[in-house]
C-alpha cells in the first residue's frame, strides 16, 4: 500500500454549478485524489479527439483503489471574484471583437474554497502505479539534474492552487476516512457529503459520484469500506 501525506493552504473541489455562488464539496474527491496520483505517476489523462469542445479522459487508464482520511478537517472560507467566460446565446456579443478571442462575458461571483488541508491518500492493489508515484516523490526528493520531474505541477482540485507537501509517510497519524454511505445513513451523519468519483466531460450524466462521511473516530489504517474504486472501468460499472 502507498500512503501519501499531502497538505496544501488551500484547495476547492467544484461542483458543476452555474449562478454567482460557486460551492466547494467539503472534502478531497476521489477523482480529485485520482487525477493527483496520475500526475505524480506521470500518466497524462486528457485526451483531445479533435472533435469535441472539450478536453475528454482517456479510457485507458489505469483502474485504481484510493481510501482518503483526513489528520484535521480544512476550514470553509469565500471569496468575490471576476468570472470570465464565453457566454451563451447573444449576450456581449458587441465585445467580442475588442477581446480578440479572449471570454468576453465578466460578472462577479462568490467561490467557495478550503483551507489548512491535511490529509492521506491511500493506494493499493497497483504496485506499477505506486512505484512511479514513489518514483517521483524520490527524484524530487534528491533534485539532481538527472532526475528532474517533467510532467506539470501536482495539484489538488481547482489548479489555482498548489500543494505545500507531499510525501510518503511511514509512520502515519491517526485520520478520520472517508467511507460510501448507504441511503439509510444519511441522515445521522452531519459531514455527509456527495463527492465525485469518476467526471465525464463529454456527457454530465455519466460523472459518477457518492455520498461519503468521515469515521466517527480516528484510526491509523483505512478500514475496507474507506476505500473507493476509480478510474475508466469503475465509472462504466458503477
Amino acid at each position: 500500500m502507498l500512503r501519501l501525506r499531502v497538505k496544501a493552504p488551500f484547495a476547492s473541489f467544484r461542483y458543476f454549478t452555474a449562478g454567482s455562488y460557486r460551492p466547494s464539496a467539503p472534502f478531497v474527491t476521489p477523482s480529485a485524489a485520482y487525477g493527483l496520483i496520475l500526475n505524480l505517476a506521470g500518466i497524462e489523462s486528457r485526451l483531445d479527439d479533435g472533435k469535441s469542445p472539450m478536453t475528454l479522459m482517456r479510457t485507458d487508464l489505469p483502474d485504481a483503489q484510493i481510501a482518503i482520511g483526513a489528520v484535521v478537517f480544512p476550514e470553509f472560507q469565500s471569496i468575490y471574484q471576476q468570472l470570465h467566460n464565453y457566454p451563451v446565446g447573444d449576450t456581449g456579443k458587441e465585445h467580442a471583437p475588442k477581446c480578440k478571442g479572449a471570454k468576453y462575458n465578466i460578472q462577479p461571483i462568490r467561490r467557495e474554497f478550503l483551507s489548512d488541508i491535511d490529509t492521506y491518500i491511500c493506494l493499493r492493489k497497483t504496485p506499477e502505479l505506486e512505484e512511479a508515484v514513489r518514483s517521483t516523490i524520490r527524484s524530487s526528493a534528491a533534485a539532481t539534474s538527472e532526475s528532474q520531474r517533467s510532467y506539470g505541477i501536482p495539484f489538488l482540485g481547482d489548479n489555482n492552487f498548489m500543494i505545500d507537501v507531499v510525501k510518503e509517510e511511514p509512520n502515519p497519524e491517526p485520520a478520520f476516512w472517508y467511507r460510501q454511505l448507504a441511503r439509510e445513513e444519511t441522515a445521522r451523519h452531519l459531514r455527509a457529503s456527495r463527492l465525485t468519483v469518476w467526471i465525464d466531460r463529454a456527457d454530465m450524466t455519466r460523472t459518477v459520484a457518492a455520498l461519503y462521511a468521515p469515521a466517527d473516530e480516528k484510526s491509523i489504517e483505512p478500514p475496507d469500506e474507506a476505500w473507493t474504486e476509480v478510474g475508466p472501468s469503475a465509472a462504466q460499472s458503477a
